[in-house]
């Protein structure tokens, strides 16, 4: 079985304050937005919000999840547009479509572009995304 133009993936992941915490400080973000309540309950926001690093990895990792069951898989190239902010309670849905897979002799496997998003919990769009992957 391989990749096929036109496939579609999702995901469904529910956001706990906790969780958000952990992550944006583990990747160095100390920034208040996401540990802080009362700090982020003045901000535009109203509320805690995800950290960038952290819903990208979401999305990105769901390419993982998917293109490992056809094979080896590798990122090449991600692009990514922050629309909105996610809150750290927030149920967000990650979706990907794949656009073009190019056999590829080279580098012995299939190059596949997609386009993705994550959804808030409102159904709009917080999150846009490119990318090509490799699946051998």
């Amino acid at each position: 079985m391989r990749p096929r133009a036109h496939d579609r993936f999702s995901s469904e992941v529910q956001l706990d304050p906790a969780t958000v915490s952990t992550f944006a400080y583990s990747s160095g973000d100390d920034n208040p937005i996401h540990h802080d309540p009362e700090l982020a309950a003045r901000s535009r926001f109203g509320r805690l919000v995800a950290s960038g690093p952290h819903t990208s990895a979401l999305l990105l990792g769901l390419t993982a999840k998917h293109f490992t069951q056809f094979g080896p898989m590798l990122g090449l190239e991600f692009w990514l547009r922050f629309r909105r902010a996610v809150f750290a309670d927030e149920r967000i849905k990650l979706e990907w479509l794949v656009i073009r897979v190019t056999p590829n002799a080279k580098l012995l496997g299939d190059i596949v572009e997609l386009r993705g998003r994550i959804l808030g919990q409102d159904g709009r769009t917080a999150l846009g995304a490119k990318g090509t992957v490799l699946v051998q």
